[in-house]
């Protein structure tokens, strides 16, 4: 199997800064794109950022220019580095996994929509 382990959520005030790290952890083949995901209290779960394996960023209108999309496809890690934080940006960030193909045991598995079980950021005003 496969997880997505999330880290780096937590408190900040507004105007702060916060990274989130996620890496892919498991007997991974392929993998085309991981990004990052969140979910607002009473809204549905928007895209926040991706990034393909090529390096290829794409971006929230809401949260470019503030919020950068980084990876080490070595490590199978994504990060997101969040700046000029706003209390709109508060959420449970999610980690995902597209184009994921791994050895589940004995057997070749694909996948897409891989999730990480979610980190919290707050941000105060």
């Amino acid at each position: 199997q496969v997880q997505l382990v999330e880290s780096g959520g937590g408190l900040a005030q507004a105007g702060g800064s916060l990274r989130l790290s996620c890496t892919a952890i498991g007997r991974i083949v392929t993998l085309s794109a991981m990004g990052w995901y969140r979910q607002a209290p009473g809204k549905q779960r928007e895209m926040v950022a991706t990034i393909t394996t090529s390096g290829n960023p794409a971006y929230a209108d809401s949260v470019n220019g503030r919020f950068t999309i980084s990876s080490d496809n070595a490590k199978k890690t994504v990060y997101l580095q969040m700046n000029a934080l706003k209390p709109e940006d508060t959420a449970v960030y999610y980690c995902n996994a597209d184009g994921l193909t791994y050895y589940n045991g004995d057997h070749l598995v694909a996948v897409r929509d891989h999730w990480g079980q979610g980190t919290q950021v707050t941000v105060s005003s």
